[in-house]
Parts: C-alpha cells; sequence; structure tokens
C-alpha cells in the first residue's frame, strides 16, 4: 500500500516537473497572453467607469431639475397663500415637500457616485502604469532571451565547430590570394628582366637614361644667361698701309 502511494506521489511529482517545463519553455508567451488579458480587463473598466460617469450626470439633471420644479412651486404656493386659497397653498407645498424629499435622496447618491468615479479613475491610472511599465521589462527580457541563445548556440560545440571551420577556410582564401599575388609580382619582375625594363628604371630614377629631364634641369636651362653677339671692328689704319 505504501509503494502505490510512493508511486502516485512520483507520478504527481513527474506532472507536476512536466507542466513546470512547459510553463517555463513558454514562460515569455504566457506572459504576453497575461498582459493582453490584463488590457482587455482594463478596457472592461474603462467600459463601466463610462457607465458609472453617464448614470451620475443624468442623476445630476434629475436633481436640477427636482430644485428648479420646487423653486417654481415655492413661488405658486406664496402667491395661492396671498389669495388666500389656503387649499392649493397646500396642495403645491405638498408637491415641493415630494421634490425635496426626491433631492435629499439622490444628492448623496451623486457624491457616492464622484468617489467612487475618483477611486475607479486612480486604480485605472495606476494600473495602466503597471501595464506599461511591465510591458517595457517584457521587452527587455525578451532582447536578453534572444541574446542569451545567441550565445548559447556560439557556445554549443557544433556551432564552435562550425565558427572554427569558417576561419580556417577564411585563412586558407587568404593564403592563396597572397600565394596568388606573390606569383603575379614575380612574374612581373621576371619579365623586365629579360626586357631590360628594370634596368631603364634604375637608370631612369638615377637621371643617367638619356632623354630623360628633371624640373631641376628644366628650370636651370631656362635661368641660364643668354650668350651675347660680339661684333668684329675692324682696323682702318692698316688697311690704309
Amino acid at each position: 500500500m505504501a509503494i502505490w502511494s510512493k508511486i502516485f506521489t512520483l507520478g504527481r511529482a513527474g506532472a507536476n516537473e512536466a507542466a513546470t517545463a512547459v510553463v517555463d519553455a513558454n514562460a515569455l508567451r504566457i506572459l504576453d497572453q497575461e498582459i493582453r488579458d490584463a488590457d482587455k480587463a482594463q478596457g472592461k473598466a474603462r467600459d463601466d467607469l463610462a457607465g458609472l460617469v453617464a448614470r451620475r450626470r443624468i442623476l445630476e439633471t434629475e436633481v436640477e431639475s427636482y430644485r428648479a420644479q420646487a423653486a417654481k412651486y415655492e413661488t405658486s404656493a406664496r402667491i395661492a397663500v396671498e389669495k388666500g386659497d389656503m387649499d392649493l397653498a397646500r396642495q403645491v407645498a405638498q408637491r415641493v415637500a415630494d421634490l425635496e424629499q426626491d433631492i435629499a435622496m439622490k444628492a448623496p447618491q451623486i457624491a457616492e457616485m464622484r468617489a467612487a468615479e475618483e477611486n475607479i479613475h486612480k486604480a485605472v491610472a495606476g494600473t495602466d502604469r503597471k501595464i506599461e511599465q511591465l510591458r517595457r521589462e517584457v521587452e527587455v527580457v525578451k532582447v536578453n532571451e534572444s541574446v542569451q541563445r545567441a550565445q548559447a548556440t556560439v557556445a554549443s560545440s557544433a556551432a564552435g565547430s562550425s565558427i572554427g571551420s569558417a576561419a580556417q577556410s577564411l585563412a586558407r582564401i587568404r593564403e592563396r590570394q597572397a600565394i596568388r599575388g606573390e606569383t603575379i609580382r614575380a612574374a612581373g619582375e621576371l619579365e623586365d628582366r629579360r626586357t631590360g625594363a628594370d634596368l631603364d628604371e634604375k637608370l631612369r630614377l638615377a637621371g643617367i637614361l638619356p632623354g630623360q629631364s628633371s624640373a631641376d634641369d628644366v628650370l636651370a636651362r631656362l635661368t641660364a644667361p643668354k650668350p651675347t653677339l660680339q661684333i668684329e671692328q675692324r682696323d682702318d689704319t692698316k688697311r690704309d698701309d
């Protein structure tokens, strides 16, 4: 009997662990739904508040109408008293008394409704702030969850092997490119040696190659003094001899 009880307890523990695992795996989805439920409840509260405000305003309109009627009938009662029609004055006075009773009964209801509106409004506003704060915190949690999942993926052995393989492939590509570049450069150097282009380049840089002139050479040529022409003078005395 004790064994079956322990097995039953173990089954309940396993079911509880499984349920907890499901809840943990879907925690963000559950939280989003709970926020949506809270928003829906807030919408219902706002509708109820609007209905309460509407009923209070209707009641206030009725009370104002009763007060206006009571004031009118009071004037009529005074006139009836002045005319000596006491029966009519009593009837009118009874109407005024009935209206004042209605006012006395409904005025406290209006005050209670106003107080209820204020409390409900504060509660709705406070819940709105809490929902908004919770929604922002959920967004932060979602971002953290995404980052941690990415980190976990990178840290896993399979992902590590993939990244390592990618790094090796990149290194091999760079090595092939370097070898290809050196090969092209060496081929160019051999071709220059074969045609003598490398020697011509050295002579050009040294300023020895014929036909090459530098900026200094050109300036020296331009600033050199021009030669003057000398006219030979004839010796007339020798010619006379």
